[in-house]
């Protein structure tokens, strides 16, 4: 368990710095400031917020600490689908590994959550 935890979080950070650098490839303009604040802000959160989940003090705090890693990616994922429809980085192709990752991710959680919480899909 502890592997793959570690594999996650490293996984997330890897994720984070993808998400840093394509923020610092934003246009200077009034509409790439925005954008790069916001998906620094959500896609910075999700490697932090599952490295408090290890540390959770109950297996309710520990979901609602996935529920917020998995809130987080749903919100990357909703900032480059933006860029890629507004075009803000050329060529589109950059964004589509950090897409395909950022879905991977989500799935990850998403099914990390029903298990967590005893749910069957």
């Amino acid at each position: 368990m502890k592997e793959l935890a570690f594999d996650l979080e490293e996984r997330l950070i890897s994720h984070a710095v993808r998400v840093i650098r394509l923020a610092e490839a934003l246009p200077a303009t009034a509409v790439g400031n925005h954008v790069r604040v916001q998906i620094l802000r959500c896609g910075t959160s999700p490697g932090p917020n599952y490295a408090e989940a290890q540390a959770a003090e109950s297996r309710a705090d520990f979901i609602h600490k996935l529920k917020i890693v998995l809130k987080e990616l749903r919100e990357v994922r909703v900032w480059l689908r933006m860029i890629l429809k507004a075009g803000l980085v050329k060529p589109s192709t950059i964004l589509e590994p950090l897409i395909q990752e950022t879905e991977e991710l989500v799935a990850i959680f998403t099914k990390s959550l029903k298990t967590a919480s005893g749910k069957r899909s």
